[in-house]
């Protein structure tokens, strides 16, 4: 049977389909169409900046640092370029672990490099390179290069490293840098100009580094660089050079910091010396020290566990951070009180019989049996503690304090350093607002004895004992202590005075700013002066005044014997002096943890400081010979005198019947 086509019929089909995929087509077209107007149109120029984005590529380029130069220009902190390791985890394909394996075949990695490593990658982001080897030489570099492609998420870096040439030299003062933290971020990250720091590093941790961080910075260059779809740099399309940080010059002269220091021959204390007139500090030492340079790429942990368990507290910052009684070294500073307030003249004198009774309490002068008929002079002179006992009675705590104020006993000298501590300076109304019970709160009058000769609540750092005795051989004027003398623009080598002017002036009378200076040299130049024996025949005249602070109390009838005594309870050694006498170039405050005497351990090494400072002569070997070095002092500066731990804070209104205090011994 023959089958016949309805050919209108499947025609009709055939136009429908054809129809319906026109339609498709159609919406299909006018979808794409839509799309590219939204793109071409309407999301142009957004596109279009990503586009450029892509192709461009801002890559920063840090400054170089400012260097720190000493007054002479010996560079105490500079740049160096060399090539370093680094591992980006997230790049990485094989293990971390696994990686440093294989690296440590062509470079050498020794263990410390990588617990170094490790600790910075816990500090950092994931995403961020940290090196696992610095200062590559050049055949390291050139095995690494040839197994490059090994390693992807591993790179060879140039970068500028910071390097302190003189090493342990003045550390306290130049301080150091370290790699940013993610604690630094965050502070970064606050900064106003926080854009600066895009690509940087390092920052400064401590001492000047850290103080002047933004003048030694510099300001962070940026290069525009055209780049290709791979990611390969094609060309440079425009460059803002970087501008390197200013130059620090300080006042320190280096030379007569490595004297000093030599001179310590490894005690621990500190000394601080400041040109009066200008308030330059001269030199700045704290013993014992450290190498900063441990610390730039992060300091290992055998290292670092060295310096912060080693009971001699190196990292210690003493001239600033250590607390200590000032002995009798304020005794010049209570005789001029007496003469400014009219409590004293010079021609007065007291009988020393060798004590001073206050109550049932006996306060002893370290002479037994007194020194006789003193007067201001021989007071000074020989030291006499019952004179000052006496006085400071006569005075009272809130006159001494008010007095003292503002020669900067107990006040931040500001310094250009961070962390400076305060001290304490004591008055009534400290003590009220320093305890919470009632009873503790009042003032007993036999707390103001031991004042007097440097001891009791009394506690300053060797800095503010420094910056009064400048003070005093200033005649007065005030000058701000400062490390940096001047600030060098890094572009333009302009230079900018950092304290160009006096902060204020104390007044005070000539005739009895003489007396006391007179004073002062006798205890060098006179026979019978308790440092005589040092610079009693020297080609300068100084002044000066030898200190004794104690440790720990000394019981009733016990006499201190420091054979009998553990090294570390031993009393501090202080000295201050200015010289020359008539116009002082240099003023020094120096403290020998658990030295002694004043004249035995501070004083010789305040000579060997004025003798190249003034005279430009160095010691000998033999008088660089090491002393016996004392124990450790666990306090770390954190002293109190004897006379505090007899807590005279008593209900009985005073110290307790029968006891006695222990003078100073210089």
């Amino acid at each position: 049977m023959t089958e016949f086509k309805n050919t209108e019929r499947e025609l009709h089909f055939f136009r429908l389909r054809v129809s319906a995929a026109a339609i498709f087509v159609f919406i299909c077209f006018g979808l794409l169409v839509a799309r590219f107007v939204w793109l071409q149109v309407y999301k142009h120029e957004q596109y279009a900046a990503q586009a450029e984005d892509n192709r461009i590529s801002v890559v920063p380029i840090v400054p170089n640092r400012g260097l720190i130069l000493d007054r002479n220009g010996v560079v105490l902190a500079r740049n160096f370029s060399a090539y370093t390791l680094e591992i980006t985890p997230s790049k990485l394909k094989a293990g971390l672990e696994e990686t440093i394996d294989e690296l440590a075949e062509l470079v050498e990695i020794q263990p410390k490099d990588r617990k170094r490593f490790r600790k910075l990658v816990e500090e950092t982001r994931n995403f961020a390179s940290s090196p696992i080897r610095t200062r590559l030489t050049d055949a390291e570099v050139a095995r690494f290069t040839a197994q490059r492609y090994r390693f992807p998420g591993v790179e060879i870096q140039a970068r500028l490293f910071r390097q302190y040439p003189l090493g342990q030299v003045a550390s306290h003062v130049t301080g150091y840098i370290g790699r940013i933290s993610q604690r630094d971020a965050a502070l970064i990250d606050d900064m106003e100009d926080s854009a600066n720091y895009s690509g940087t590093d390092y920052i400064g941790k401590e001492g000047l580094e850290k103080s002047y961080e933004k003048h030694l910075h510099g300001t962070t260059g940026y290069e525009e660089v055209e780049v290709s779809a791979g990611g390969r740099a094609v060309r440079t399309l425009s460059r803002t050079p970087a501008s390197p940080g200013n130059n620090l010059i300080l006042s320190i002269d280096i030379e007569l910091q490595k004297v000093i220091e030599e001179a310590f021959a490894g005690r621990r204390g500190a000394l601080v010396a400041i040109e009066p007139a200008t308030g330059d500090i001269l030199a700045y030492v704290s013993m014992p020290t450290f190498d900063p340079n441990l610390f730039v790429e992060g300091i290992d942990q055998q290292s670092w566990e060295q310096l912060n368990t080693s009971l001699d507290r190196p990292l210690l910052n003493r001239p600033l951070s250590g607390s200590y009684p000032p002995g009798s070294t304020y005794k010049p500073f209570m005789a001029l009180a007496a003469l400014e307030l009219g409590k004293r003249t010079p021609a007065m004198s007291i009988s020393d019989p060798g004590y001073f009774f206050f109550g049932n309490h006996k306060f002893r002068d370290d002479k037994e049996g007194g020194h006789g008929m003193v007067d201001m002079h021989r007071s000074i002179v020989a030291s006499c503690d019952t004179y000052y006992y006496m006085l400071a009675n006569d005075l009272g705590v809130d006159a001494m304090h008010d007095f003292m104020k503002p020669f900067g006993f107990g006040q931040l000298t500001g310094i250009d350093l961070e962390h400076e501590r305060k001290g304490l300076l004591p008055s009534t109304a400290w003590k009220r607002s320093a305890y919470r019970k009632r009873e503790q709160q009042k003032w007993y009058a036999g707390e103001t004895i031991s004042l007097g000769i440097g001891q009791g609540y009394n506690s300053f750092t060797p800095l503010q004992l420094a910056h009064a005795v400048a003070n005093l051989a200033n005649n007065g004027i005030v000058m701000k202590p400062h490390l940096v003398k001047i600030i060098e623009n890094g572009v333009s080598r302009e230079r900018t005075v950092t304290v160009p002017k006096e902060s204020y002036r104390i007044p005070l009378k000539q005739e009895n700013i003489d007396v006391i200076k007179s004073a002062m040299v006798g205890v060098a130049r006179e026979p019978g002066g308790t440092s005589y024996r040092v610079f009693g025949k020297t080609d300068y005249v100084s002044a000066g005044k030898t200190g004794t602070a104690q440790v720990i109390a000394i019981r009733k009838n016990e006499k201190y014997d420091a054979k009998l005594i553990d090294e570390r309870h031993r009393d501090h050694s202080l000295y201050t002096a200015f010289a020359p006498a008539d116009k002082p170039r240099i003023a020094i405050a120096i403290i020998v943890e658990n030295g002694g005497f004043g004249a035995e351990a501070a004083a010789p090494i305040v000579k060997k400081a004025l003798d190249f400072y003034l005279l430009g002569k160095r010691p000998t070997d033999k008088d660089s010979a090491p002393a016996d070095k004392s124990a450790p002092n666990p306090a770390g500066g954190e002293v109190r005198s004897a006379a505090e731990l007899k807590a005279y804070s008593e209900a009985e209104g005073g110290p307790k019947a029968g006891a006695e205090t222990e003078g100073n011994k210089d």
